[in-house]
């Protein structure tokens, strides 16, 4: 008989099943029952696997698709996940003609809400491969029975039996977190769930009102819990489609972050790159210029006296409004293939132009600390280089795919309807026309929508997973994607001693906080680290605190031109609500 129980939620509790006076979330974690376990298949260790359930808005297949994006049909899944309200007429018997057509190879797991019968639980274990059980059906139980499955919280173990031949229904299995992300309230991660509620709503709609932004998200993390995330506004201010918690949006600059960025700390743990190395061995463009002697650490802090950015369609456009040769037209030809609008297409040679502006490019004249977006429009041709893949390719093979960060991605009209994305601004000088799930930034949109500066998009939920990974120092979800002396490396101010603040890629808090300056909370600590966004993005971690921050919003909408987002402080002002709610 074991004495004492642990249970382990992301290593956030401990403690004895035995104890009285539960919180209700700790009391439904207790009450979720795994009582079948064939193969150890619970938890869901891939989440590149095809799985299948009924998407049915119901608060299990809700949390189920947190995880992962279930396949469209039974027959391409390897795993199919079923459910079942014991209290609902005929459902049992549904669920066991539906077990009974399952194919031999495919495995099965169950979840039963409400009361059951004991033959009706033993009858449909033998059906299956992995069983769980909650005798209240709410939604509380549903989303923990989900995150059990995915490895979010793990099952706990019981072995108390009840009277009778058969105790069956009594004993519970036990099973160990994968540490990803859970979902669970603000004070199961010991913070102020309604001091976090009020400060953050009243924050969010004075920016709505002050017209900063028709709508905007905030998804709150700490100790691997997701304690809040909700959708606030309109995607536009016509106010006609509320704006969804699972809204995508172009995440501008903080695709720094999101995209090369993993891959360049994957390789630099890997020691497959150099981060002292010449320019000249990374970039054969580079080998004559007057850059070939700069570092990739020096302009990945930006650090290294480059220009802050350039606007190439300016470059290509001649005086009285025409394009250059070799440059735009305004209709697709053999040459011109690659479409930026109906009315405006590029040859797919033009980054060989943008490449070679770069190199002729004058340094500027001191070296300093000088945000540039020019070390990323480079990147994606280092990742090419050492990896033998393209970017887009390599990233999700290799990180948003593993995550179950399925909308990470470039260019996501390919895979998402355009309901589903955040329109930001009206572009009247280049494109002239709504920019609606293409990318925003013009450079990046010349590059086909996929660079290493700008063109990412995403959910606030899978952006987290990203970020939750960087926190666990290179891992999620039972696997490691990245060295933790990597992670540590890219998230350390690099030039502090100078004056330089910024880590690798990565920003962090100024060397002296003057507030209204600093888009971050004051109480951020010096190890954490993020990105903002132009088109209004900002996510921000903070290992110290175990506290991540996710801020997204179009407040370029419907033009660039408006700046209440700054004058009204409402990124550091939320940021730090966030950590005024912190108890323990």
């Amino acid at each position: 008989m074991r004495h004492l129980l642990l249970f382990s939620l992301l290593g956030l509790f401990s403690f004895q099943l035995a104890s009285q006076n539960l919180s209700p979330w700790h009391q439904a974690i207790r009450e979720v029952r795994l009582l079948k376990n064939e193969g150890d298949l619970l938890p869901i260790r891939s989440l590149t696997e095809p799985v299948y359930w009924q998407v049915d808005g119901t608060g299990f297949s809700e949390t189920l698709g947190k995880y992962q994006v279930p396949v469209a049909g039974k027959q391409a899944a390897k795993t199919l996940v079923l459910s079942c309200h014991c209290n609902v007429a005929g459902s049992i018997a549904k669920l066991r003609s539906e077990l009974k057509g399952i194919a031999e190879e495919k495995r099965a797991v169950v979840a039963l809400f409400g009361p059951c019968g004991q033959s009706s639980v033993e009858e449909l274990a033998a059906q299956c491969d992995a069983l769980l059980h909650a005798e209240n059906p709410d939604q509380l139980h549903q989303s923990i029975a989900a995150q059990i499955i995915f490895g979010a919280i793990g099952a706990i173990a019981s072995v108390k039996k009840a009277p009778g031949p058969s105790a069956f229904p009594e004993e519970s299995l036990g099973t160990s977190p994968l540490d990803r992300l859970g979902y669970l309230p603000p004070e199961a991660a010991g913070m102020d769930g309604q001091l976090l509620k009020d400060s953050i709503k009243a924050i969010v709609e004075e920016g709505i009102r002050a017209g900063a932004y028709p709508g905007a998200q905030v998804l709150v993390a700490r100790k691997g819990v997701v304690v809040f995330h909700k959708a606030f506004g309109y995607m536009t201010y016509d106010s006609l489609q509320p704006l969804s918690a699972d809204a995508i949006y172009d995440l501008a600059s903080v695709t720094k972050v999101s995209s090369t960025l993993p891959a360049l700390m994957k390789l630099y743990g890997e020691d497959r790159l150099d981060l002292d190395a010449p320019l000249s061995q990374h970039f054969d463009f580079l080998k004559h210029s007057n850059k070939k002697n700069l570092t990739l650490r020096q302009i990945m802090a930006h650090y290294g006296r480059l220009q802050p950015s350039v606007v190439f369609w300016k470059k290509a456009q001649r005086k009285n409004g025409k394009w250059r040769r070799g440059t735009f037209k305004t209709h697709p030809t053999r040459k011109f293939s690659n479409r930026i609008t109906d009315s405006l297409y590029v040859t797919p040679r033009y980054h060989r132009r943008m490449y070679r502006t770069i190199a002729r490019l004058p340094l500027v004249d001191s070296l300093r600390y000088l945000y540039s977006d020019l070390p990323f429009v480079m990147t994606p041709l280092l990742v090419q280089k050492l990896t033998g893949q393209p970017l887009e390719e390599y990233l999700k093979d290799t990180f948003y795919r593993p995550l179950g960060a399925a909308t990470i991605t470039y260019n996501p009209l390919r895979f998402f309807p355009k309901e589903r994305i955040v329109p930001t601004e009206r572009d009247t000088f280049f494109r002239r026309q709504q920019i609606h799930g293409t990318v925003h930034d013009e450079n990046a949109a010349i590059l086909g929508g996929v660079s290493g500066h700008a063109g990412l998009f995403a959910s606030a939920n899978d952006l987290a997973k990203l970020f939750q990974m960087y926190l666990n120092g290179g891992e999620y979800g039972g696997q490691r994607f990245i060295a933790e002396a990597a992670v540590k490396e890219f998230t350390r101010c690099q030039y502090c001693e100078e004056g330089n603040r910024r880590g690798l890629g990565f920003d962090k808090p100024p060397l002296e906080y003057v507030y209204g300056e600093s888009y971050i909370a004051r109480s951020a600590s010096k190890a954490s680290f993020g990105h903002s966004g132009y088109t209004g993005t900002f996510v921000w971690a903070d290992p110290e605190a175990e506290l991540l921050v996710i801020f997204l919003s179009n407040r370029v909408y419907p033009d660039r031109s408006r700046r209440a987002l700054y004058t009204r402080n409402i990124r550091p002002r939320l940021h730090q609500a966030c950590y005024e709610a912190i108890q323990e």
